[in-house]
């Protein structure tokens, strides 16, 4: 493969690659995290130290043991790119699919990036990250048509919870978290984030 080399001038607010195009990028670069947001930015993300790390897999294990219990659906790690119906292209740190949605892609479809919007993600900030950038990530999830989401911010000690429709509600920690109607019978007990 190809490595690809990036000037360090270049305005990534201007390229304009095709989905293909995108996908290519992404595949031909992989020990780049590479997003793109729902306007064609190209995003990349910086790897995640070893607290954020821990604590999305074990977020991203409590999904995946409600699930392998209730098999309604597919669980997805954060190396998941999701095609998302607004033209971004991103990848939570978890995800969860209704088994009926999921099963309506195609198996080329599900292969590569699969041009559908999860029913639920998780995002983690990580020391590195910009709340204000995770909170409209978030929201660029619900106009994709996301119906929850859960954003968990260690540094502050909080968890925003992200519904259709609603407005974003903020709780601190520890709180106990319901999948509601998404997630039947997911709940979810947080605990103070520690280094």
């Amino acid at each position: 493969m190809t490595a690809l080399t990036l000037p360090l001038k270049v305005d990534l607010k201007h390229v304009n690659l095709t989905d293909e195009q995108f996908y290519q990028l992404c595949i031909s670069n992989p020990d780049l995290n590479i997003e793109r947001s729902a306007v064609g930015t190209l995003i990349f993300m910086s790897p995640v130290g070893g607290d954020s790390g821990n604590r999305e897999l074990e977020l991203g294990i409590d999904l995946g043991i409600w699930n392998r219990k209730t098999k309604l659906g597919k669980v997805f790690s954060s190396s998941t790119m999701f095609k998302l119906p607004n033209g971004g292209s991103r990848s939570p740190d978890a995800a969860w699919i209704e088994l009926s949605r999921w099963q309506a892609l195609t198996p080329e479809q599900r292969q590569k990036f699969p041009p559908i919007a999860p029913d639920f993600v998780i995002e983690l900030r990580s020391r590195t990250d910009d709340l204000v950038t995770l909170q409209e990530k978030m929201q660029e999830y619900l106009d994709s048509g996301v119906q929850l989401g859960w954003l968990f911010n260690p540094q502050d000690q909080q968890v925003e919870i992200y519904r259709q429709d609603q407005d974003k509600e903020v709780r601190a920690l520890p709180t106990q978290l319901s999948g509601e109607a998404v997630l039947p019978g997911f709940d979810l007990q947080v605990e103070l984030f520690t280094d």
